[in-house]
């Protein structure tokens, strides 16, 4: 078991070999997921692609533009 420390600031510090097993890379973010009976997960936020790569896969797909009423409803 890996233990941190809390300082002050309630801030804590991964030691590097910690980051390194989880794959962590600086300047990347993490999501923590609060579970019952005080538990956590803690995951890597990584993108796998962009909101151009997405638009880019749906070009052309099709003619027709879809009201506001469409897009709220379903249909």
């Amino acid at each position: 078991m890996i233990t941190v420390a809390v300082n002050a600031h309630g801030h804590i510090t991964f030691s590097k070999a910690v980051l390194q097993h989880l794959g962590i890379k600086a300047g990347e973010k993490l999501a923590l997921v609060l579970l019952p009976d005080g538990l956590a997960t803690l995951n890597v936020n990584r993108q796998t692609g962009t909101v151009a790569d997405f638009i880019g896969v749906l070009a052309g797909r099709t003619n027709k533009v879809a009201s506001l009423e469409e897009i709220n409803c379903g249909n």
